[in-house]
């Protein structure tokens, strides 16, 4: 998908082509919504959803679409095909033309990333380096 600015993820959706509209996004958005009661945002020209602090992502990219997820090592028994993209737990598993998305799973690994924000908080607090103290000599000329 060209990088373009989208006033809503319904806009998002609209403005993508066949297969990726049709059996990914448009499935695992449906997926997703009989899941949870996650909030749904544009961040980063990506779908984003959220329940104390982002939860998961949707990415369409030219020759696939992305299903990605915070906190994903926790994840990975319910799905080996969430593969690792950086150090800030963030995993995604990468959707083709004439793959398949099985409603089942998206809602169980939702349903898993949606309690883990609750009990665990915001995802990125947990990448955010820990301040720390001051020592005596510190900040003195």
């Amino acid at each position: 998908m060209k990088s373009a600015k989208f006033m809503t993820p319904d806009d998002y959706v609209a403005a993508l082509d066949g297969w990726q509209r049709i059996f990914f996004v448009g499935a695992l958005r449906e997926a997703i919504h009989s899941a949870a009661r996650l909030g749904e945002a544009i961040r980063r020209g990506r779908l984003v959803y959220i329940c104390d602090g982002p939860v998961l992502l949707i990415r369409a990219e030219e020759k696939s679409a992305l299903f990605g997820f915070r906190r994903s090592q926790r994840l990975w028994e319910a799905e080996s095909r969430l593969k690792a993209i950086d150090k800030c737990q963030v995993a995604t598993i990468a959707l083709y033309e004439g793959g398949s998305v099985i409603p089942a799973v998206v809602r169980q690994l939702v349903k898993e990333g949606e309690a883990l924000n609750e009990e665990l908080g915001d995802p990125r607090d947990s990448a955010k380096p820990a301040s720390r103290p001051r020592t005596k000599n510190e900040g003195r000329s």
